[in-house]
């Protein structure tokens, strides 16, 4: 989020989220929530949203090369025109100047028997996807829609959704 602050307000003094979180007079109960943060150069509100992992099983792709969503905008109109050219799929693959991006709300990894890859250029430089590439338990590449059949699954990760919770597609369910 500071991150984001400063490249899109110019706004460096960084915000302890800590603090903030744990002020909130919200109970959450059991369960899974997602924590979203409204924010500009300051914090506008803080909601907890309880959340379910998605049963994604079919990607539809999209292609569009003037798409950009390298920051978590509040305003998600350019994937959600496209999320609903889904058609019967349940999400989209996005190819943008040729590779593989990202869905409309995941990073993608593609299995391919030997190692875990996830597409060079994401939109977003998702949180999970850092981690996993930190901790080296995935790499990057440039992949194209032609070299989808060499890969036998791909995996959604996110904030929300980690690389141990298996959102799978079937690559045959990506078309």
């Amino acid at each position: 989020m500071n991150a984001s602050r400063k490249v899109l307000f110019n706004n460096t003094d960084p915000i302890e989220l800590l603090p903030l979180l744990q002020a909130s007079t919200l109970e959450v109960s059991l369960g899974l929530f997602k924590c979203r943060i409204i924010y500009s150069k300051q914090i506008e509100k803080i909601e907890f949203i309880p959340y379910q992992l998605p049963n994604i099983t079919s990607l539809k792709i999209i292609i569009d090369d003037e798409i950009d969503y390298s920051h978590k905008y509040l305003n998600r109109n350019q994937l959600e025109k496209y999320y609903w050219q889904k058609g019967n799929c349940d999400d989209i693959l996005i190819v943008k100047n040729g590779l593989v991006t990202d869905t409309s709300f995941a990073n993608i990894l593609f299995y391919n028997g030997i190692e875990w890859l996830t597409p060079a250029n994401p939109l977003l430089k998702g949180t999970q996807r850092q981690f996993l590439l930190e901790t080296e338990q995935i790499t990057t590449a440039e992949i194209r829609p032609s070299d989808l059949k060499y890969f036998k699954k791909a995996r959604l990760v996110n904030a929300m959704i980690r690389f141990e919770d298996e959102v799978d597609v079937e690559m045959k369910s990506i078309c």
